[in-house]
């Protein structure tokens, strides 16, 4: 489960706008580059939120309040699990920024602000394992991979490879597409090789077929 908590200033939106800047969020985050298979992608969105709150107090830095009549500013919290933080936050940050930037955009206001000043800040914050509950128990980040791919694993298998560059693959799990020259993480199973995009993917993979892990 990802959650994504926006504050902003009491005031600035409206509930539709409120709404419509979460929307905007969760698609910022899911992208669509990485390019893993569509129900797996649903399956994550599924399992994200946003709360948009708006603090009954905001002091900067300086100890002085933020005036509500001042461009607004905002401050984004992603929490995801700890396994996922370093990768999540290397393209998380660039996308949620740009996401506000829109809806500055939207409301005329200046959107090269939120880069060339502190006035969008947005912390991902990794959860340790064990310390996520979901369904009434612990759900390490294997868990929720797992829970995201399992309805679809035996379609991903079945994904057409006709239009494939030489040397990818589809990961059988998530159903993205991996280059089999730019990484180790692979297996063989039956006279096949697997690729695959990341470590508990391959984990995932061994344990459904019985393959034995050697590093």
């Amino acid at each position: 489960m990802i959650l994504i908590e926006l504050f902003v200033p009491p005031g600035v939106f409206d509930p539709v706008q409120r709404r419509r800047l979460g929307e905007r969020l969760i698609d910022a985050l899911m992208g669509t580059e990485d390019a893993h298979a569509q129900p797996v992608m649903d399956s994550a969105r599924a399992l994200t939120q946003v709360l948009v709150q708006e603090p009954a107090a905001w002091i900067a830095g300086d100890r002085h309040p933020v005036d509500p009549a001042d461009p607004p500013r905002y401050l984004i919290r992603v929490s995801a699990p700890a396994a996922w933080r370093k990768e999540m936050s290397a393209h998380a940050i660039d996308r949620l920024t740009q996401a506000l930037a829109e809806t500055e955009v939207e409301a005329g206001r200046d959107p090269d602000r939120l880069r060339a000043e502190p006035h969008a800040l947005v912390h991902v914050v990794g959860i340790p394992e064990g310390s996520l509950g979901m369904c009434g128990r612990p759900m390490g980040s294997l868990d929720l991979i797992q829970r995201m791919t399992a309805p679809h694993r035996a379609d991903i298998a079945h994904l057409p490879t006709d239009d494939l560059a030489p040397g990818t693959v589809i990961d059988p799990v998530c159903g993205m597409t991996v280059d089999l020259n730019a990484t180790d993480l692979t297996l063989e199973y039956e006279d096949t090789v697997y690729g695959f995009c990341n470590g508990q993917c391959r984990r995932i993979f061994a344990d459904d077929h019985g393959v034995p892990l050697t590093a």
